[in-house]
């Protein structure tokens, strides 16, 4: 417990200073810029396809830092290549605040997972040194918007899954997901769970409100 409170503390002081250096960003300016965005997140951030993550009602400080990340090079993501090329750190600001500001649909949670999700988001897994999602990620799924942290609630299943799986390949391999800071918080607690806790605690997040 003092381990897990320890990590979320300093991840709370690196996000204060990421926060820091985030300019403020403009949603009826982001508007025009996100067009192109909405053949694969839906014209208001609300994919369609679980493949392609919603961007709406994302908290607006995470999205700047994914969207900065993508353009750097930073956060290797395929289907965004070349996407943000040219791109300003204002520009990525405002496309932030446009898709922060659009609300988000939701989604549900499998019944047959709900136990287990449940049990993963909300006590972690002990024995692995895995903490509890909701420590970081909130009770409500809504995430920490003031630390920069993500919100999970009405994300489809599929691709929180998916980027768990990208941030326990990255635990080992550089070509999975790697973004998650020098604490490596994310790749860590991906790392000690199962295929069938990330599929259960994927469905979880994915049904709360």
């Amino acid at each position: 417990m003092k381990k897990t409170v320890a990590i979320i503390g300093l991840m709370m002081g690196l996000s204060q200073a990421a926060i820091a250096a985030t300019p403020a960003g403009n949603a009826d300016a982001g508007k025009d810029l996100v067009v192109a965005c909405g053949a694969c997140h839906g014209a208001d951030g609300n994919s369609p396809a679980p493949s392609f993550p919603k961007l709406a009602q994302q908290n607006e400080r995470y999205l700047f830092k994914q969207l900065q990340d993508i353009r750097d090079g930073a956060r290797p993501v395929p289907t965004m290549a070349g996407q943000l090329d040219g791109k300003s750190d204002q520009q990525l600001a405002d496309m932030a605040a446009y898709f922060a500001a659009q609300p988000r649909s939701g989604s549900q949670t499998n019944p047959d997972l709900l136990a287990l999700g449940a049990k993963v988001y909300r006590s972690g897994v002990a024995e692995r040194g895995v903490p509890a999602c909701m420590a970081c990620h909130s009770p409500n799924g809504k995430g920490n918007a003031p630390a920069g942290f993500p919100s999970l609630a009405g994300q489809h299943a599929d691709y929180i899954a998916s980027q768990l799986q990208m941030y326990r390949k990255g635990y080992e391999d550089e070509t999975g997901r790697t973004n998650d800071g020098d604490t490596r918080i994310m790749r860590t607690t991906a790392f000690g769970l199962s295929d069938k806790e990330i599929e259960a605690v994927s469905s979880y997040a994915a049904g709360l409100k």
